[in-house]
């Protein structure tokens, strides 16, 4: 949820072409996953968070106040620190899970995720 958020932000803010577009990639691939994570969380009457985490929500809001390299930079430097964090949880749940709707989740998304951190690197690696 954050990192479509966040995204959802930068994607309009950023003046790198390439973080633009990164950003808009976390929109669109993570609204997606967000969605078929919400199908199962329902399916097993699981409620999740309807919000960001304060740690998240700081950010964003410190993101909101940036523009120009300072944005791009400390957006993608976040980007590569938080995808590092999810491939190794979703690595983590797909094989040593316990639920299988959640295992097989995190077995499909665990290819996207680690995509995202090679573009997230390859995009900070440009901005810093």
């Amino acid at each position: 949820m954050a990192e479509a958020q966040m995204g959802q932000l930068v994607a309009g803010k950023a003046s790198n072409a390439d973080v633009k577009k990164f950003a808009q990639q976390m929109v669109d691939d993570h609204g997606k996953a967000n969605s078929e994570l919400e199908q199962i969380a329902s399916k097993k009457n699981i409620a999740l968070p309807k919000d960001v985490s304060k740690k998240h929500k700081s950010l964003h809001d410190k993101l909101a106040k940036q523009s120009g390299d300072k944005l791009d930079k400390d957006y993608m430097k976040d980007m590569v620190k938080d995808h590092e964090d999810d491939v190794k949880k979703f690595r983590e749940q797909a094989n040593e899970g316990t639920d299988p709707d959640v295992a097989a989740f995190a077995k499909k998304t665990l290819p996207t995720l680690e995509s995202h951190l090679q573009m997230a690197k390859d995009t900070y690696t440009k901005v810093k």
